[in-house]
């Protein structure tokens, strides 16, 4: 289970990267920003173009440092958790000094184009590179600061690149400790197949677990990571591990180790369900033991005052989707023990209280309303977002988080309103890019009869669309490919939306004409225009 808006900011959401730095320095107690920079101690050098990346690795070269890529987002929640945790440390400043550093804004011209060149897609992404650009490893953005920053420096010590090392590890020849322990933090859920195809990636961690658990110089924690995430991968039983008493042992051993689990907080919490799910496939006994010892172990890191408030909110959330294990993922009242209820009201009236810092708020907020969600705390999780929207540097987030929790309770007018509030707010290209699409697939869901607003939106969208140098690349293009599936799809199923239709791709053929075809966005154009040309097919 991964935390759908905390964790990690990818384009199936209705998310996008807002310029909203600005706003942020107008909120009372913000921190005083470079405009758009992550940190103030810190000397990130801006990238959007080519042009700043060759400058980058000049400075690289010259200075023989290796360079830390951070893309991310001033919306995402998992992007201020970072500003919030790690970035304004004394010692990842102290750090910095050791590479450079550049930040990829996915809202600045060109920004998207180099999302694809890095293959980057989730916010937030850091990628160590070495001065020739070679990759060295992708750092974990889930983990506690302390974590990162240990594999931060195991990774600027000098040792080999992380694709080297699996090489290496694949063909069965001796690893050093920390070779081991590089893949096991390696941020494999930000790979993107750079190492290994997401298809291949359960049998891949299946047999580097097995590996490590035989290598005698693998630390402990590495052999114990490398099995959770293999188990997790694994968990539609098809692929990976097969787990035996072992194996369950272990696991369960390592639950009632207070200084173990919390080693392996983020896997733990991020992963709870589908752990469950992979070490006891038949619901009956032993699952029902497991799930007590997981939600002992996550209620521990639920009270820990050294991790921070998001995390400990995000390790209740996993306490709440263990407990709605076996009923409808889509039951508005799920049937929660009490205790868990009184918990959740608690620690969400606590973090509300005592996050004052406005990036680790933007983290919290949209957690705790969404944890309040799944509790069925509809109305506490309206609130709480309501009163949020002037204190936020992106309200469009939680505006969107407004639409969702009314689209989810069958209020589809409310919904839409929330999410035509949510569009209009947003600010920056990439993100009005994918906010809009979010609503225009709201409105084919919800309102399919409105042709003439769904028409008028797309047309809007592809409008800003050509004022964008990069909307074909990356998570804009992404963006504008699911926009398009959702309009052949609607007139396919509503011969009345045809006009409409037809003069969408109109406008579209002539956006892609503008495009160059070099870069392959005129090809992802005109892919999304064929969808419009087919819409017959679209259908089911």
């Amino acid at each position: 289970m991964k935390v759908a808006i905390t964790r990690f900011c990818r384009i199936t959401r209705a998310t996008g990267l807002a310029l909203a730095c600005a706003a942020a320095l107008a909120m009372p107690g913000a921190p005083a920003l470079a405009a758009g920079l992550p940190s103030t101690q810190v000397a990130w050098m801006p990238a959007a173009a080519d042009a700043d990346i060759d400058r980058a690795f000049a400075q690289a070269r010259e200075g023989r440092k290796p360079v830390l890529l951070y893309w991310g987002a001033t919306w995402c929640p998992p992007c201020n958790q970072l500003k919030a945790t790690l970035f304004n440390r004394q010692d990842f400043a102290a750090l910095s000094r050791s590479f450079v550093a550049v930040h990829v804004d996915g809202d600045r011209p060109g920004a998207q184009k180099l999302g694809a060149a890095f293959q980057v897609r989730g916010y937030p992404t850091m990628i160590l590179l070495q001065p020739d650009r070679t990759e060295i490893t992708r750092l974990p953005g889930e983990v506690d600061a302390p974590q990162v920053m240990a594999m931060l420096q195991a990774g600027l010590a000098g040792g080999r690149p992380a694709a080297q090392v699996l090489a290496e590890a694949r063909a069965g020849r001796p690893l050093s400790a920390g070779e081991w322990r590089l893949l096991a933090f390696y941020g494999w859920e930000i790979d993107e197949s750079r190492l290994v195809p997401a298809a291949e990636r359960p049998a891949v961690l299946a047999a580097l677990a097995t590996a490590a658990a035989r290598a005698p110089n693998a630390e402990d924690d590495a052999r114990t990571r490398l099995l959770l995430k293999a188990l997790a991968a694994a968990a539609d039983g098809k692929n990976g591990l097969k787990p035996d008493d072992t194996m369950r042992g272990r696991v369960q051993r390592l639950l009632a180790d207070p200084a173990a689990a919390r080693s392996q907080m983020d896997v733990l919490v991020n992963a709870a369900p589908a752990l469950v799910k992979a070490l006891t496939p038949a619901d009956g006994p032993a699952r029902a033991e497991l799930t007590v010892a997981f939600d002992a172990a996550l209620l521990r890191l639920q009270n820990d005052a050294t991790l921070s408030r998001s995390d400990r909110m995000t390790a209740l959330d996993a306490r709440v989707s263990l407990a709605r294990s076996g009923q409808p993922d889509d039951a508005l009242s799920p049937r929660l023990p009490e205790p868990l209820v009184k918990d959740v009201r608690e620690l969400a009236t606590r973090l509300d209280r005592e996050t004052l810092d406005p990036f680790e708020r933007q983290a919290v907020i949209p957690t705790v309303a969404y944890v309040q969600s799944r509790a069925g705390l509809w109305a506490d999780s309206d609130a709480l977002l309501k009163a949020n929207l002037q204190r936020s540097p992106a309200p469009y987030y939680l505006m969107s988080q407004l639409g969702g929790n009314a689209r989810k309770q069958g209020r589809s007018d409310e919904a839409l309103r929330w999410y035509a509030q949510a569009f209009e707010r947003s600010e920056g290209p990439a993100t009005r890019l994918q906010w809009g699409a979010g609503y225009l697939s709201a409105l084919v869901d919800l309102a399919p009869a409105d042709a003439a607003r769904i028409e008028q939106v797309a047309g809007q969208l592809f409008t800003e669309a050509a004022r964008d140098s990069a909307a074909f690349h990356e998570r804009s293009g992404r963006s504008l490919q699911r926009l398009g599936q959702k309009l052949a799809a609607w007139a396919a199923d509503r011969p009345a939306a045809e006009p409409a239709v037809q003069r969408l791709q109109a406008q579209l053929s002539g956006l892609c004409a503008s495009r160059e075809a070099a870069d392959g966005q005129r090809a992802t154009c005109e892919g999304i225009a064929r969808q419009l040309a087919g819409r017959g097919n679209a259908r089911g």
